[in-house]
């Protein structure tokens, strides 16, 4: 098999490099990313007599040299974000070079955007096309998918994640997450797609090893793949919060002051300067939580899942572990497409190979029962 990553020099991108490195059948991975110093360093750390691992520099503005970047691969993994700038010139790219492609994509405006524009391309070229395999989204749909499966109608999903400011991701997340704070972002409300304001919806939840945390509707894919791929399903929202600080953020985002991407890029510099006084701790711990309600034997409902772990070590993880069975084909659809994991992802075995990584669902607040 081989690899080529995409942003693979960066935080999550490298992870994934490291664990895709460790796994028998990859016999190529290449390291595609701006920072060209720092993808050579990690091929030059990681290459051996099992897996040859390179660098090149490519420009992800540039459709043509992407298409040739690509080609020959037999599956491209991309952690190149922000996404709502990247992901659908990437998609495009890819399904030209007719290779599969899987990404951490967690942008809702992007997830919406591959689908509507390269379904239907994806499907006549017979290119798999799997958007949103990080923690977030990522593990939480596949969680969602196992979850409703236990139902014989599932009908609300909830998606909670505690982001740390201190979290660790660098520039991308930092504008990724000034993005799904502004403007409106979607939900799934009564059978249908809603826009609402970012950060206009507020709760309190508990989450596993950190007590209860504030919340804000914010604009990741959950509410946008979920509904498309698990039939019936009525509601679907997404919440997220920071904990310690979190006003710094959420006050600005309720004044509408990340609608303008000056005010962002402000706002980006103030984050970055926060992100470098950590620079040297060792990044915080997050946390997900989901549920899902329904109907069993014509009895209500409920499931739930919880995790912790790292932002950089889940999601570069799960990009491995997701690219993996896409590229041996153990998915669950032979069709070409746009998919979230949760419509091509066996959750049993995504599950378990992620605990067999070291990232466990539970099925408890208390950690104690693991989902697999």
């Amino acid at each position: 098999m081989k690899i080529l990553v995409l942003g693979g020099a960066g935080d999550m991108g490298s992870r994934a490099v490291e664990a895709l490195a460790q796994a028998p059948d990859v016999e190529q991975i290449t390291i595609a990313d701006k920072e060209i110093g720092s993808a050579r360093a990690l091929a030059e750390r990681l290459n051996g007599p099992k897996t040859k691992v390179d660098a090149k520099w490519v420009d992800a503005a540039d459709h043509r040299g992407l298409v040739e970047a690509m080609r020959g691969y037999t599956l491209v993994a991309s952690t190149l974000g922000p996404f709502y700038l990247f992901e659908a010139k990437l998609v495009a790219a890819a399904i030209e070079a007719r290779v599969h492609y899987a990404s951490i994509c967690d942008d809702w405006l992007a997830a919406e955007q591959v689908l509507h524009r390269f379904d239907e391309r994806a499907r006549r070229e017979q290119v798999k096309i799997l958007s949103g395999l990080g923690t977030s989204p990522g593990i939480s749909n596949v969680g969602i998918r196992f979850l409703a499966s236990k139902m014989d109608k599932p009908e609300r999903a909830d998606v909670y994640v505690y982001m740390p400011l201190d979290g660790g991701g660098g520039p991308a997340v930092i504008s990724h997450t000034l993005f799904i704070m502004s403007g409106e972002v979607p939900a799934w409300r009564d059978g249908r797609r809603v826009m609402l304001r970012a950060c206009s919806e507020h709760k309190v939840v508990e989450f596993p090893r950190c007590g209860p945390l504030d919340v804000w509707n914010m604009g990741h894919s959950e509410p946008v793949t979920i509904p498309r791929f698990i039939r019936g399903i009525r509601e679907v929202n997404f919440f997220m919060g920071f904990g310690a600080g979190s006003n710094l953020l959420v006050v600005p985002a309720r004044m509408r002051l990340f609608d303008r991407q000056g005010s962002r890029r402000v706002f980006e510099k103030v984050l970055r300067g926060i992100e470098r006084l950590s620079a040297t701790k060792e990044p915080r711990w997050g946390a997900v939580r989901i549920e899902v309600w329904g109907e069993r034997g014509g009895e209500k409902a409920y499931e739930a899942g919880f995790g912790i772990g790292q932002m950089r070590n889940a999601t570069g993880l799960s990009l491995a572990v997701g690219s993996l069975m896409l590229g041996r084909g153990e998915v669950v659809t032979e069709e070409g497409g746009v998919f979230g994991p949760e419509a091509c992802l066996d959750p049993t075995v995504f599950l378990a190979r992620m605990k067999d990584a070291g990232i466990t669902a539970y099925s408890d607040l208390s950690m104690t029962n693991p989902v697999v």
